[in-house]
């Protein structure tokens, strides 16, 4: 049986990539419900291109599950073709059994974007938070409303796609960052 069309079509085509757009995906990893969120980059100009949320089917098998959420991700990859990822890092929690889970949901989130050659950062919560809300303790509700302020206009239904949102908004907050720090690593490589 072939898995499920677990990504909603984009609102009318997808539009293209304006030359010097970097287009970020972030993914916020999750066995039952998995949140993307893509924004393009134009120097300090963020604007949203779509976000939504993957969920499986509880009453599956896990294999078909993480077959379902990899088959979905990597629709939306192909889809809107992001140049780089952000990912949110698993924190544990009191039941192993649900952090193992979550762990596989997020190699699911890790491997698509790396199959299809896409750099991955990695995020904790705690910083995302940070990132875009100034606290690094900041409840739900105060992310959505940044997202909403940072992404003017957009209104976000649910905390996944909310959370993918603000790792990509995050990442591209550092992303400057990250590729000065890799260039400076390369460079003392080579010397």
């Amino acid at each position: 049986m072939s898995p499920p069309a677990l990504v909603p079509a984009p609102d009318g085509p997808v539009r293209p990539k304006p030359a010097g757009v970097v287009r970020l995906i972030g993914i916020d990893p999750g066995l039952r419900r998995m949140g993307y969120g893509l924004i393009d980059r134009l120097g300090n100009k963020l604007s949203h291109v779509a976000h939504g949320t993957l969920v499986s089917d509880s009453g599956d098998d896990l294999a078909i599950r993480l077959r379902d959420l990899f088959t979905a991700l990597t629709q939306v990859i192909e889809t809107y073709r992001p140049d780089e990822a952000a990912v949110e890092q698993t924190f544990v929690n009191k039941d192993p059994v649900a952090t193992l889970k979550l762990g596989q949901a997020r190699a699911v989130s890790l491997l698509v974007p790396a199959l299809h050659h896409i750099p991955v950062a990695e995020y904790a919560p705690n910083h995302v938070k940070k990132a875009i809300v100034g606290v690094g303790h900041a409840e739900k509700q105060q992310i959505h409303h940044m997202v909403g302020v940072l992404l003017p206009g957009l209104k976000v239904d649910g905390n996944d796609a909310a959370d993918a949102l603000a790792l990509a908004i995050c990442h591209a907050h550092h992303m400057d960052g990250r590729a000065q720090a890799a260039r400076l690593a390369r460079a003392l490589a080579a010397s």
